[in-house]
């Protein structure tokens, strides 16, 4: 198992594919404040895995939607 306790500077970026969102769905952009040390067991668990953090912050806020009944179904828009 990886530690993820390591930080990793705020200069360093991973450019990787980004599986991201459906091209039917509309993207947005919003400004988030987390803790120094999630992002920077995010940075590392991205660049050991190579999934864009993007991408599990969008898997979060799903498990967050879902946890509490607030996912939209997959037919609205």
């Amino acid at each position: 198992m990886h530690d993820l306790s390591t930080e990793v500077p705020a200069s360093e970026s991973v450019a990787e594919p980004e599986a991201g969102p459906r091209r039917s769905e509309q993207v947005v952009s919003t400004h988030v404040l987390v803790p120094e040390a999630q992002v920077g067991k995010l940075r590392l668990l991205s660049r050991k895995t190579r999934i864009a953090q993007s991408e599990y912050l969008r898997e979060a806020v799903d498990d967050l939607l879902d946890k509490y009944g607030y996912r939209p179904s997959e037919e609205t828009p």
